[in-house]
C-alpha cells in the first residue's frame, strides 16, 4: 500500500503512528501541500477533495480522510474495539478531533508553523486559541478518569487526538496546565514501536 503525505503533517503522522504500531508496511510519497501538489490531474484522479493523508491499496482502490484511514488499517486490532459501544466511543473521540480541537489546535499550528503568522493572518491565529484550550480541557478531563480516552487502553481515538496535541505547542498553546494530557504523552510516547514526528 502506499500512503501519500506530509510528514509534519499532524493528520498524516496519524497513519505513520498507526503503521508502526500495528507494524504494517507502506510506501511513504512526500506531498508538497503548500506546492500544490495535491491538486495535480494525478493526485485529483484518486483525490476529488484534494488533501492528504491519501491511502491507496495494491487493488488501486483509494480511501481518504485521517480518522477513515485509521478505522480501516486499524478494524480487527487491539487498537479498535470490537465492542459496539466502545468502537462508538472511539467514533465520538474522533468526531470531537475533527470539530472541536482540529479546526483550533492544527489550524493554529499551520498559520504558525506553515506560514509564520503573516499579518493578514494573526488575528485568525489569536481568536482559535480559546477553542483549542476548551478542546484541551475536555481531554483534560477525561484523561484525569481514565489513563487513555476511551479507557485503561490505547486505541485509534488517542492516535487521532494525540497527533495535533503533542505539537499543540506550535500552534502557541502552552500544556503545562493540563497535567493529565502531559502524563497520556508520556505513556504515549513510552509505548513499543512508537515513533516521532519527522
Amino acid at each position: 500500500m502506499k500512503i501519500y503525505g506530509d510528514k509534519q503533517s499532524g493528520n498524516c503522522y496519524k497513519i505513520q503512528l498507526l503503521a508502526s504500531f500495528l507494524k504494517i508496511d507502506y510506501e511513504w510519497i512526500d506531498i508538497d501541500i503548500l506546492a500544490k501538489e495535491t491538486y495535480t490531474a494525478d493526485f485529483l484522479a484518486k483525490n476529488p477533495n484534494g488533501k492528504i493523508p491519501l491511502l491507496e491499496l495494491e487493488s488501486g482502490k483509494c480511501l481518504s480522510e485521517s480518522n477513515a484511514i485509521l478505522y480501516f488499517l486499524a478494524d480487527g486490532s487491539r487498537l479498535l474495539p470490537s465492542d459496539p459501544y466502545n468502537r462508538a466511543k472511539v467514533l465520538e473521540w474522533q468526531f470531537f478531533e475533527q470539530y472541536s480541537h482540529e479546526p483550533y489546535i492544527a489550524v493554529a499550528r499551520f498559520i504558525s508553523k506553515y506560514l509564520g503568522i503573516p499579518a493578514n493572518r494573526k488575528a485568525e491565529f489569536t481568536a482559535k486559541q480559546a477553542g483549542g484550550h476548551k478542546a484541551l480541557h475536555v481531554m483534560n478531563q477525561q484523561l484525569h478518569k481514565t489513563p487513555y480516552l476511551t479507557g485503561n487502553s490505547i486505541s485509534i481515538a488517542d492516535i487521532s487526538l494525540y497527533a495535533y496535541t503533542h505539537v499543540a505547542h506550535e500552534g502557541g498553546f502552552d500544556l503545562s496546565p493540563y497535567t493529565a494530557i502531559l502524563s497520556w504523552i508520556t505513556k504515549i510516547k513510552s509505548l513499543d514501536n512508537y515513533i516521532d514526528m519527522q
